[in-house]
């Protein structure tokens, strides 16, 4: 379901900094974080988007989610950019 959502996004960001970034730049509509991946590795985007008010969505599967956004290794966290 998310991950449909990600593949189907005009524009998104992929990696924690990344999203951080874009987060503090008020250009994300939503964030998708992976659960398998390490907490402290996206701790960071997580207190980001409860600061911004973004909603976050969560899936199971880093794999999943960098194959839904088309590339070939997984992705802890996704910016889905407005």
């Amino acid at each position: 379901m998310s991950y449909d959502k990600v593949s189907q996004a005009n524009e998104i960001i992929v990696g924690t900094k990344q999203s951080v970034k874009a987060l503090l730049n008020n250009d994300v509509k939503e964030i998708v974080i992976a659960e398998d991946a390490d907490e402290r590795v996206v701790q960071k985007v997580v207190q980001t988007a409860e600061q911004k008010q973004v909603p976050l969505i969560k899936v199971e599967s880093m794999k999943k989610l960098g194959k839904a956004c088309g590339i070939e290794v997984g992705a802890a966290a996704v910016a889905i950019i407005r």
